[in-house]
């Protein structure tokens, strides 16, 4: 059996490489198939393939601090290069910038907030409310 197909039991170790990838395509860390969010940005109870518990996972606003630095790393040189060498008229420049600012921040916030929900799955964190 590979790790996509068995479930990680309580007291083996967790991948940490594999359950943020399957965390960033939005499934659940332990066994990739369940879905890990439901309407845009809220995470599920639990796996409803696995079972596994996510109801106590917060990830705050770590996964929006995490888009603004990949959005604004990735256009502000863009914009540098495009200003320098095209020398579009400002709305033009501006339009288009926006657009793929907002485009690729709304692609980029679930799959980074399934991300850092994987992260402290693996990392064995938990958030409020767990009582263990």
């Amino acid at each position: 059996m590979t790790d996509q197909t068995m479930a990680v039991t309580a007291t083996e170790e967790r991948p940490f490489g594999a359950s943020v990838f399957r965390g960033f395509r939005r499934k659940c860390p332990n066994c990739g198939k369940g879905g890990l969010l439901h309407s845009y940005l809220k995470v599920v109870d639990h796996c409803p393939v696995c079972n596994e518990d996510y109801h106590h996972h917060r990830a705050d606003d770590g996964p929006a601090y995490l888009t603004i630095l990949i959005v604004g790393h990735l256009m502000a040189p863009l914009l540098l290069v495009a200003f320098e060498i095209f020398r579009p008229e400002p709305m033009v420049l501006f339009s288009i910038f926006a657009v793929g600012c907002l485009v690729l921040s709304l692609y980029l916030l679930p799959r980074l907030k399934g991300a850092v929900v994987a992260f402290q799955w693996a990392r064995r964190m938990h958030g409020f409310g767990d009582e263990d």
